[in-house]
């Protein structure tokens, strides 16, 4: 089992950035989820979940650290005013280090988009559980839907990753632990740039077939370089910490 692709997903909810080589850190992928856009009036981080525009804008990772955006018309987004104004709201653009309340929403029914649930998300990097740093799916869970719908920062070359699910393993330079398999939501289910549709049936389909979840989370146990092409290594040696 080899790593296919690398993904960095420098904004929560926004288009990402596919790498050849990065490091694993503490909180996943260097730059990844490190930053997340929130909505000025009700304090709630906004995700795709319930801004769906989200997706059709894109987030480059600097090399100082910052973020660079895209809008969907092609112009760069100079400040939260720029923001704002595409997303039709107040909003305010914040780093990890600026936010200590990370709440967000789902729906309870992603059939109808309705009972929305307010969940607090992980500390660190802007993700959901305390217990993914970073995601791992393979190419063979993945079939025919496009990657993207997944966000996940590792493609692997093999299936049966939902197997590794309690390891530890090698992954080029790191070491990781497996902690689950992570359930999806109605964002798999979004429009993107490209050509990807609005898709109720991958969401039907991952509930029907899989029981509701699809690709695995993993915490970093030691830091280190990955890269396409590394290969996973089951069974890594135990972790002084």
């Amino acid at each position: 089992m080899r790593i296919l692709e690398l993904w960095r997903y420098p904004v929560k909810s926004l288009q990402g950035e596919r790498l050849q080589a990065e490091n694993l850190g503490t909180h996943g992928v260097n730059g990844d989820r490190r930053f997340a856009i929130f909505d000025v009036e009700t304090g709630f981080g906004l995700t795709a979940r319930r801004v769906p525009e989200l997706l059709f804008g894109s987030a480059r990772y600097t090399s100082t650290g910052a973020v660079e955006i895209l809008l969907p018309d092609g112009t760069i987004a100079a400040d939260d005013a720029a923001l704002s104004g595409w997303l039709g709201r107040k909003v305010t653009l914040r780093n990890t280090d600026e936010v200590s309340s990370r709440r967000f929403e789902s729906p309870l029914d992603f059939e109808n988009e309705s009972g929305w649930d307010p969940f607090e998300g992980a500390q660190g990097s802007f993700r959901d559980s305390e217990r993914t740093a970073i995601s791992l799916v393979s190419e063979v869970s993945l079939g025919g839907w496009d990657r993207r719908r997944f966000r996940s920062n590792v493609v692997l070359s093999d299936g049966g990753e939902e197997d590794l699910v309690g390891r530890r393993v090698s992954l080029g330079g790191a070491i990781i632990e497996i902690t689950k398999q992570v359930g999806r939501c109605v964002m798999v289910t979004r429009p993107q740039p490209g050509g990807v549709d609005k898709d109720l049936d991958v969401l039907r389909t991952i509930h029907r077939e899989r029981g509701g979840k699809m690709a695995i989370g993993a915490i970093v146990m030691l830091e280190g370089p990955v890269a396409v092409g590394d290969e996973v290594i089951v069974g890594a040696a135990p972790v002084s910490l």
